[in-house]
């Protein structure tokens, strides 16, 4: 570990039914000059038979961040991951010093939820087994195995996606950025549309936060380019003002 004082410790937040296996490539990247993790949240991965809730989600974030004991962390969430950074951010400011939303910059209230919550619905009655094979072969044609190995291998959270999506849908939007003490980097897919929605409404609302796309990257965009995708991660964290 290069890690300077200087650098912020960083806590990677995966997204709805994937694991901490979804950051391998940043990881094999970030870990040379930072002090890196990357959580499971309740219900995902390691912690499958945690039950799922933000409190818990907050709590797990905390942690690694204390576990890394280099100061206040910057955290970097993908889609469930960084509304569940919001809700970190809003309750422990006093241990971030930066976030990164990653395909988390739409609001999850109003008419936008209604798909979801029919998809949340859907998920229990298709059996898992049925679900991790058609995940395994989608992972599989569209990325190479460097990058997706790792949350294959770790598995999926089908069980807990309609409970997270209950407690996330109807809850987030703009508003949520003004809770944020800390810079944001709001770090989208290209062609992420749907995600990509409330970006400019959530820049709107916090004095120190910008937008930044990975050309032709979706919703997975740190999958579709990881490289594209360290290096923003790296130059936001590189750039954060001092510790107080």
């Amino acid at each position: 570990m290069n890690a300077t004082d200087a650098a912020p410790p960083i806590v990677l937040v995966h997204g709805t039914r994937f694991s901490a296996g979804q950051w391998s490539p940043q990881l094999r990247c970030l870990q040379h000059d930072f002090k890196v993790a990357a959580v499971d949240l309740p219900g995902h991965g390691a912690r499958a038979a945690d039950p799922w809730s933000l409190d818990a989600a907050t709590e797990v974030i905390a942690a690694a961040a204390d576990r890394l004991d280099h100061g206040p962390a910057l955290v970097v969430g993908h889609s469930l991951g960084g509304y569940a950074a919001l809700e970190f951010a809003r309750r422990r400011p006093d241990l971030l010093r930066g976030l990164v939303l990653a395909g988390a910059s739409a609001s999850t209230k109003g008419a936008w939820a209604h798909p979801y919550r029919w998809v949340a619905g859907l998920v229990p009655r298709i059996p898992a087994d049925r679900l991790t094979r058609w995940n395994d072969r989608l992972l599989r044609r569209l990325y190479p195995p460097e990058v997706v190995d790792a949350t294959i291998r770790a598995g999926y959270a089908f069980h807990t996606l309609p409970t997270a999506w209950a407690e996330v849908l109807g809850r987030f939007d703009a508003d949520a950025m003004r809770h944020v003490a800390a810079p944001v980097l709001i770090l989208n897919g290209e062609k992420d549309t749907v995600f990509r929605s409330g970006e400019r409404e959530f820049a709107r609302a916090h004095p120190d936060a910008r937008i930044e796309l990975i050309p032709r990257a979706r919703h997975l965009a740190n999958f579709d380019d990881p490289q594209a995708f360290t290096e923003a991660v790296r130059r936001f964290a590189l750039h954060l003002p001092a510790r107080g």
